[in-house]
């Protein structure tokens, strides 16, 4: 299955090798869901970048990296449909209809996600539009940001010495209220919590945290376009994040010890940022 790998290794332009490699058939008439990775394209996984190259029709995000759009064919059509909070964007209804459409007029459809299609990126709700609408999919996980771009910051999520569980979460319900999580089972449920889609309520959530048993003096890093050029990393203690305001979006919300390790593990400055990808 992976033979073709042997004929990448050791050649100049191995990426070449990747037009006549053995993956699966995009075909018309149905729609992949692809993960982009966080901020830098070369987080694209390798299938997501055969996917790129068939594609009739890519719906991206506003958080794919413009790198990735490029590498599409010229032919390729692109539709925007980036959702950002407090912007005017495309209802989530619209867009599965979008995709729909497209794979009913015979196109392979490309919805290209942010980070990974399946870690709050919706794309759960657009797949199960897609099957009831007798559309064929297929899922291409990403690299999430809550991961990569830790990496990225030089946060490990475990580390041995600090914690061998972690927790997930958005900062917000569908409706946007923080209210209706159960705070004091999130603030219990392991030493490190990573939050998307945080910043706006991060005052809310340290305060609930905070009443919920958390250290005042417990460490909170805030990853601001995590695996791009521009990322920014804040770090500060979770009884000052209350009163924090402008941190840049989109980001990346750590609570806990393991940003402690930033001195050591913070590897992408200088040189490493200078290249595209990454």
């Amino acid at each position: 299955m992976f033979g073709w790998l042997k004929s990448i290794v050791g050649k100049k332009g191995h990426f070449a090798a990747l037009d006549t490699a053995d993956f699966p058939t995009f075909k018309p008439g149905s729609v992949w869901l692809v993960g982009a990775g966080p901020g830098a394209p070369g987080l694209i996984s390798l299938l997501g970048y055969h996917a790129i190259g068939q594609a009739d029709v890519v719906v991206y995000d506003a958080l794919v990296a413009t790198q990735l759009l490029a590498l599409t064919p010229a032919k390729t059509l692109k539709v925007f449909a980036g959702k950002r909070g407090g912007k005017p964007s495309p209802k989530q209804a619209d867009i599965s209809l979008q995709l729909i459409d497209w794979a009913r007029q015979g196109k392979r459809v490309l919805r290209l996600k942010g980070g990974d299609p399946f870690m709050f990126g919706r794309g759960g709700e657009e797949a199960s539009a897609l099957f009831e609408a007798g559309v064929p999919f297929r899922i291409v996980p990403g690299i999430s940001s809550g991961l990569g771009g830790l990496a990225y910051a030089g946060i490990p999520v475990t580390h041995r010495e600090t914690n061998q569980s972690v927790i997930f979460l958005t900062g917000h319900d569908e409706t946007g209220d923080v209210s209706p999580l159960d705070w004091p089972a999130i603030s219990r449920a392991a030493p490190v919590i990573v939050m998307f889609m945080a910043v706006k309520h991060l005052g809310t959530i340290a305060a609930k945290l905070l009443a919920a048993g958390r250290d005042p003096a417990e460490r909170v890093a805030i990853v601001s376009n995590a695996a791009s050029p521009l990322q920014q990393v804040l770090e500060t203690t979770l009884a000052d994040a209350i009163g924090l305001q402008d941190v840049p979006t989109p980001a990346i919300v750590v609570v806990g010890p393991v940003s402690a390790y930033r001195p050591v593990l913070d590897w992408y400055t200088g040189a490493a940022r200078e290249s595209a990808f990454g």
